[in-house]
């Protein structure tokens, strides 16, 4: 059990700003089982949200209380994937080698590719989640925090499938992600599938068809394992955060698309 604390505590200091134990560290045999708490840790950051988003909607307006949501979820993870979407769009729209690619995604400064490509996916992050609470019960908090809970542990899951069927891209050790690029077992598998899917299974008691979003999902998961695979060879920590940010927008469209049936 304790053994199981570190490793959770490991994936939250990983993954999250949130404070942890002073006696957690990055250990690569840590951050390498910390993947099977990847999901979970979907579970905390999307529960952060929705408590914002539930506290900010008795003052504001639904619009601004979305706009808050969005932002605790970013403070709480440090911009962590949504720094790995802009690298991507940097990398890819500037380089055509892979050499070439992992170089500018390896920048830490973000230019005009990273730029747009955050603007837009933060715009359209608020229009859908506005849109999609708005077909849900303004007291049905139950839905509702499944809905946040849901689409942070999915699209988690999404990029984690990555890591369990690919190989890391780079060949030194610099990228942060490094550690957790050298083999899985079960445990982690087994795990992350768990955590991942819990939020999405409760949904689907109270409306089967809200599963359906697995599908697209998956084809998320397929093409950008492919596209990786192709340009790099393997994936490296900024396409996880790529694929876990497309991930979320994939999961929220997906959830208004299918509310209309509902």
């Amino acid at each position: 059990m304790k053994n199981e604390l570190r490793i959770f505590f490991t994936a939250l200091m990983f993954y999250t700003r949130i404070p942890c134990p002073s006696n957690t560290d990055h250990s690569p045999d840590y951050i390498n089982k910390a993947t099977r708490y990847f999901p979970f840790i979907g579970w905390i950051v999307g529960g952060i949200s929705f408590i914002v988003f539930a506290l900010c909607s008795f003052l504001f307006e639904v619009e601004i209380a979305v706009v808050f949501s969005l932002i605790a979820g970013i403070l709480c993870t440090g911009a962590f994937h949504e720094d790995g979407f802009a690298d991507v769009f940097d990398g890819f729209g500037g380089g055509w080698t892979k050499i070439k690619i992992l170089e500018i995604m390896k920048d830490s400064r973000i230019g005009a590719y990273g730029g747009i490509a955050i603007g837009f996916l933060l715009i359209l992050k608020i229009l859908v989640l506005i849109k999609l609470l708005a077909k849900i019960a303004s007291n049905d908090y139950l839905t509702i925090f499944l809905i946040f809970v849901s689409y942070h542990a999915l699209a988690r899951l999404t990029a984690i499938n990555i890591v369990f069927n690919s190989e890391y891209a780079r060949e030194d050790e610099t990228s942060k992600a490094k550690p957790i690029a050298k083999g899985h077992t079960s445990v982690e598998i087994v795990g992350a599938y768990t955590f991942g899917l819990i939020p999405l299974v409760i949904l689907g008691f109270i409306n089967p068809l809200l599963l359906m979003v697995i599908l697209p999902l998956f084809l998320l998961y397929a093409y950008a394992n492919r596209y990786f695979k192709k340009w790099l060879g393997g994936y490296t920590g900024d396409c996880l955060g790529a694929t876990e940010q497309f991930g979320e927008i994939v999961v929220l469209l997906t959830y208004l698309v299918l509310w209309k049936y509902i």
